[in-house]
């Protein structure tokens, strides 16, 4: 299994935008991967309608998104009409076609005990380093919160520009913490403003930077 702080393997797949070899479409970018267990089922179908609505927020982050099925790519391109019918949004990102499964099986998204065939429900935020920051794993039943997706994307840019972390419930703008590692010394010279310490490990300070826009996330 892909585990926190592991490189996420390169591939070449076949998708709805053409032939990509992941690592190279990645570019500089944080990315994310996200599998779905069937086409044409419709928690899938409402999945990938948030996430073309929400993909402004995506690029704004500098995030660049990605889905998987395990269906061919005709089913697909098939597909595509009926998202965009239901959903007001059409694809407009790439989705890869792993009808033989083996991108599945390199990251580890079919879990037997819950289908031997499909996918769960895989989320893998993927830093410019090809390094894995975050995993997520929802039942083939749960659709994802796209929402929650983007707040820990949020956190885990400031901890990777800032060295900082970020609450329990923590939304954009509002205070953080410095990490550990980070002694007083070095504090002082990235938070020159100072900070609140409640308690030696517990030292909270505003969130570095200014606050994005208000993300357009209805909900998720």
């Amino acid at each position: 299994m892909l585990q926190l702080g592991d490189t996420a393997p390169d591939f070449e797949a076949q998708t709805t935008e053409g032939l990509l070899r992941f690592h190279e479409w990645m570019g500089s970018s944080w990315a994310v991967l996200f599998s779905h267990p069937k086409d044409f089922t419709p928690v899938c179908t409402t999945e990938l309608g948030t996430v073309a609505r929400l993909k402004p927020e995506f690029d704004r982050r500098d995030v660049k998104v990605i889905g998987l099925s395990v269906d061919p790519i005709e089913d697909h391109h098939a597909w595509i009409g009926d998202i965009a019918e239901t959903q007001g949004y059409a694809l407009n990102f790439p989705l890869i076609a792993d009808a033989d499964r083996s991108i599945s099986r390199l990251y580890g998204m079919i879990h037997p005990r819950a289908s031997d065939t499909l996918t769960v429900r895989s989320v893998y935020v993927i830093g410019p380093d090809r390094k894995l920051k975050l995993s997520l794993t929802y039942p083939a039943s749960t659709g994802r919160n796209f929402a929650e997706l983007l707040r820990s994307i949020d956190s885990l840019k400031l901890t990777a520009e800032h060295s900082v972390a970020t609450p329990a419930d923590w939304q954009v703008g509002e205070d953080v913490i410095i990490v550990p590692s980070v002694t007083d010394e070095q504090a002082r010279e990235k938070f020159p403003d100072g900070w609140t310490t409640v308690k030696p490990y517990l030292r909270v300070v505003p969130q570095p930077g200014s606050r994005p826009e208000k993300d357009d996330c209805g909900g998720g």
